[in-house]
């Protein structure tokens, strides 16, 4: 099944916290699909930013979105992706 890692990625999640996450525990956060599992999501971000996914966690958030958290292989920096993204 072919799934546009645009359709599963909506946005990338700018606030204090992520960007504390970015810094601390190599970790990216970004709002994504309510049907994305992780295993969508973790092929969405390798293949979008050319990193390895560590780790996928997710949660419903109380507005109804769902929020991932990715944290990426030690040989890969959010911080770089995040200012691609202009996070940072």
């Amino acid at each position: 099944m072919a799934v546009d890692p645009w359709n599963v990625i909506i946005r990338p999640v700018m606030s204090e916290v992520a960007i504390e996450k970015i810094e601390r525990e190599n970790k990216l956060t970004f709002i994504v699909n309510i049907k994305a599992n992780k295993h969508l999501i973790k092929r969405a971000v390798e293949e979008l930013f050319d990193v390895k996914v560590e780790k996928v966690n997710v949660l419903i958030t109380p507005r109804g979105e769902k929020k991932a958290y990715v944290k990426l292989a030690p040989e890969f920096k959010a911080s770089d992706i995040a200012t691609k993204l202009g996070i940072l």
